[in-house]
């Protein structure tokens, strides 16, 4: 087996049971099992468990990032697009292995030890921040509105994790949708299913 292809196996393995386990439940020799990559080739690949964070981090994080975008560029509307967010974020915590956002799962296990891990779930949050400023900027909106909408997106992830429901996203909806009537750009409706 090539590198690459081991280092895949070993990501795709550390992606389901960190996100699924917690990241501290979860050791190399779970990785190893269920990616059938050896504890050497593993440790060739990732010299500790905390690069193995690091490494599944950031390839979720152009997962995530790239499927929001799918879903949002879906829609024309500069305001549609800046709620079709929260609709993206109702699927998503719809999805049935859905367990809470995995960087403010990562930060809340290993935040205050692990500069590398902070930094990585920081660098997540600033792109998506970035996003909605990009989104708002588009809409002709104020900046700090992206940044009340952020706080929405964030307090929906938390909630709907730890209830298991996709409701916080509907809830976050319609506040965003008073948000954008506020600021001129979009009429008080009911939100979207």
């Amino acid at each position: 087996m090539d590198r690459e292809a081991a280092r895949d196996l070993a990501l795709d393995a550390a992606e389901e049971l960190f996100y699924s386990r917690g990241i501290q439940a979860v050791g190399m020799d779970d990785i190893r099992g269920l990616s059938g990559v050896s504890l050497k080739r593993l440790y060739q690949l990732f010299a500790t468990k905390e690069l193995l964070v690091e490494a599944y981090l950031e390839r979720r994080d152009v997962s995530w990032r790239r499927r929001l975008a799918r879903h949002v560029e879906a829609f024309e509307d500069p305001g549609e697009r800046i709620l079709a967010v929260f609709d993206w974020l109702g699927l998503w915590f719809g999805e049935p292995a859905f367990r809470g956002c995995a960087w403010i799962n990562s930060y809340g296990e290993l935040g205050a030890t692990s500069a590398t891990i902070a930094a990585q779930a920081r660098k997540h949050k600033l792109a998506f921040r970035r996003y909605l400023r990009e989104l708002t900027a588009a809409a002709g909106l104020p900046e700090p509105l992206a940044d009340q909408l952020l706080l929405l997106a964030e307090g929906a992830m938390v909630t709907a994790g730890i209830f298991a429901t996709p409701a916080p996203a509907a809830q976050a909806r319609a506040a965003a949708v008073q948000l954008l009537a506020a600021a001129g750009r979009a009429r008080p409706a009911v939100p979207a299913e």
